[in-house]
């Protein structure tokens, strides 16, 4: 299977950019966030505060994401939560789930077993140094933080307040960074500052190594849900 790997801070394009490149190829899109966000949900909901509680809740959850660049949805036992992920409180609760440790051995391990089932775009903070390090193609995208602002409040419109959208991209890079680096391009890790870069420059200059790389696309089982969170999966 070919995989193609965007890391990068909040607000940089990677979502944006990792559509556009699945729908290119005709491959799967993988949003490894969403998952991060989905226990957050979770743990809102049962009141899981502590450390230990939020993994416990991580390992045993029932999640199915689907891979379809034009319909990234997600359930939680069985519950679809995708515009919930998106809220500003998912948003603020996150980076509990991100910084504990256990979660993400648990969800990396998720994330892999979805790579290794098809050709997909994954897109995350630690997708090309961790999840996917043996991408054929790896890129680290980055932005100043302005622009990063400016991108993830044209995205989000008028449901967050300055205070809420500087929170949701300097804070949780600032908290998640403890634990992952996605500032600066690891050996192999092709590094491009989208600061002054359009979209389609970003997006050729990433088909552009796809080629170099031997890829030339080609459809896959990108509409199918996976569910690597079913408890039974993992006994």
């Amino acid at each position: 299977m070919y995989t193609i790997a965007l890391d990068g801070p909040s607000g940089v394009g990677k979502t944006t950019t990792a559509k556009t490149l699945a729908r290119l190829l005709g491959w799967g899109y993988l949003d490894t966030g969403a998952m991060y966000r989905a226990v957050a949900v979770g743990c809102m909901k049962q009141g899981c505060e502590q450390a230990s509680e939020i993994a416990e809740f991580c390992r045993e959850m029932e999640v199915e994401i689907s891979t379809d660049p034009d319909n990234p949805r997600i359930t939680l036992g069985g519950e679809d939560i995708t515009q919930a992920i998106r809220d500003p409180q998912t948003s603020a609760w996150v980076s509990k789930v991100s910084t504990n440790p256990a979660c993400r051995e648990d969800l990396v391990r998720r994330q892999q077993d979805i790579i290794a089932s098809a050709n997909l775009v994954a897109e995350g903070r630690d997708i090309t140094t961790v999840v996917a390090k043996d991408a054929q193609v790896r890129v680290l995208l980055s932005a100043d933080a302005d622009e990063r602002l400016a991108r993830r409040g044209a995205e989000l419109g008028q449901k967050v307040s300055q205070e809420q959208l500087h929170d949701q991209v300097i804070r949780r890079d600032r908290e998640d960074s403890t634990l992952v680096n996605f500032s600066e391009a690891a050996d192999g890790v092709v590094a491009i500052d989208s600061t002054n870069m359009s979209l389609d420059e970003v997006v050729d200059a990433i088909m552009g190594l796809a080629t170099r790389a031997g890829i030339t696309g080609g459809t896959n089982s990108c509409g199918h849900n996976h569910a690597p969170g079913s408890h039974q999966e993992e006994s």
